[in-house]
């Protein structure tokens, strides 16, 4: 009998149901994935990874020894992997029983909120530029950053100009960490960051912008910061720092970095935050650096 005739008589005993499995098993490893992807246990399940490749070639191979210890740990392996990924199973039985977790797997970034949290954020920037407050906000994009938010205060609320100042004013609590944004929702405050590594960087260069800079050689995030002695306002993306940016600059980076695929003729309210903005500029004095 014919392959092509074959296929077709296995294709014919599909069902619904064996599509409807396949499909469900397909998403909740999806999700699966990315929660992994969020934490430390992606480089514990690359561990795993190479071990079991090490098992398949010592038994290729003949290397009975090798195999025979090998063999052995896998038997505890199972309670071993409990052990290591306890924290993590315990926040997805955590997130299973709480209200996010419909969230959790309808996971869905509108734009029309990232315009928004745009908007906010350039609003916040510039008034914290002219008042030189130091201000530190990650913008999450497609590498996870779970494991930074719990290294700070766990927040849910909507990007705001007014509550990303409040967090930022000098007596605040949390103003010397970074705020992390996911969408068009703020998901931590007071989170603390990696250093950047890199010696050649400027020695005026302070803390928060060293952080900022590491934060994006360790992520795809986009970093804005604000200088708390200078009142400039700087983004760091791969571990490239733009400085000295004008509000204006600021908002046309932030919608080419979180909104690639935006229409052309979708810009007509690209303005209405500069105009605010210089609505603003008119009843006050500007002492741009």
């Amino acid at each position: 009998m014919e392959l092509p005739a074959v296929i077709g008589r296995y294709l014919l005993t599909i069902q619904v149901t064996d599509v409807l499995d396949i499909a469900i098993m397909a998403f909740v490893m999806y999700k699966v994935l990315i929660l992994v992807q969020s934490t430390k246990a992606a480089s514990l399940l690359k561990g795993l990874f190479v071990f079991l490749a090490a098992l398949v070639v010592s038994y290729l191979l003949h290397l009975n020894g090798i195999n025979y210890i090998m063999s052995k740990m896998v038997e505890w392996g199972v309670l071993a992997l409990i052990i290591l990924f306890q924290p993590e199973i315990r926040r997805v039985l955590e997130q299973m029983g709480s209200r996010r977790f419909i969230a959790f797997f309808t996971h869905t970034e509108s734009g029309n909120t990232l315009e928004q949290t745009i908007g906010q954020t350039v609003l916040a920037c510039t008034e914290m530029s002219q008042s030189r407050t130091g201000a530190l906000i990650v913008f999450e994009r497609e590498m996870l950053l779970d494991d930074m938010v719990r290294s700070g205060t766990v927040l849910d609320a909507a990007v705001s100009s007014e509550l990303l100042k409040n967090i930022f004013f000098v007596k605040a609590p949390m103003h010397d960490g970074a705020v992390i944004i996911r969408g068009g929702r703020v998901l931590g405050a007071g989170c603390m960051l990696p250093l950047s590594k890199n010696v050649n960087l400027s020695r005026d260069l302070g803390m928060r912008h060293r952080a900022g800079i590491g934060m994006s050689e360790n992520s795809d995030a986009v970093v804005v910061i604000v200088s708390e002695e200078t009142g400039s306002i700087s983004v760091a993306i791969g571990g490239m720092l733009k400085r000295h940016l004008k509000p204006e600059t600021l908002e046309n980076l932030l919608r080419n970095e979180l909104l690639p695929q935006e229409e052309p003729g979708a810009d007509k309210q690209k303005f209405q935050l500069t105009s605010l903005l210089r609505t603003k500029k008119n009843g006050g004095a500007d002492d741009e650096q």
